[in-house]
């Protein structure tokens, strides 16, 4: 991209980055662009889902929350967007944009946004 504002001519009027035939954003793109925020709901989108790994971005409104569960694999969760808790066992983290946490395997874990919240989850197998 050629400046911050920079954006593709073909871009959705919600200004997602536009796909290839895979559903892979073709184009340079800004994270918190890939997924919009949708009244008490919780989107996603995939971006990479591979044998060596995922990647997924979600946005959550304020006081959604995705239920405790755990993954076989090691992930990493990076705050685009607002400020959330991330609960890894007897552990609080308190997010905001910016920040990043490690999800160890075999872990239960949980999320819930404080205020309107889009993170992007990478997943390594």
């Amino acid at each position: 991209m050629d400046s911050p504002d920079a954006r593709s001519d073909d871009r959705p009027a919600d200004n997602r980055p536009a796909d290839d035939a895979g559903g892979h954003p073709r184009d340079a793109f800004v994270v918190a662009d890939l997924v919009a925020y949708q009244d008490d709901s919780i989107v996603s989108r995939t971006l990479v889902d591979e044998g060596s790994g995922t990647q997924t971005a979600f946005a959550l409104d304020a006081g959604q929350r995705i239920s405790e569960h755990s993954a076989p694999h090691t992930a990493v969760l990076h705050v685009v967007d607002g400020t959330g808790v991330v609960t890894i066992g007897d552990e609080r983290y308190e997010l905001g944009a910016g920040e990043a946490l490690v999800l160890p395997p075999d872990e239960p874990h949980a999320v819930e946004a404080e205020s309107r919240f889009k993170m992007l989850l990478s997943m390594f197998r």
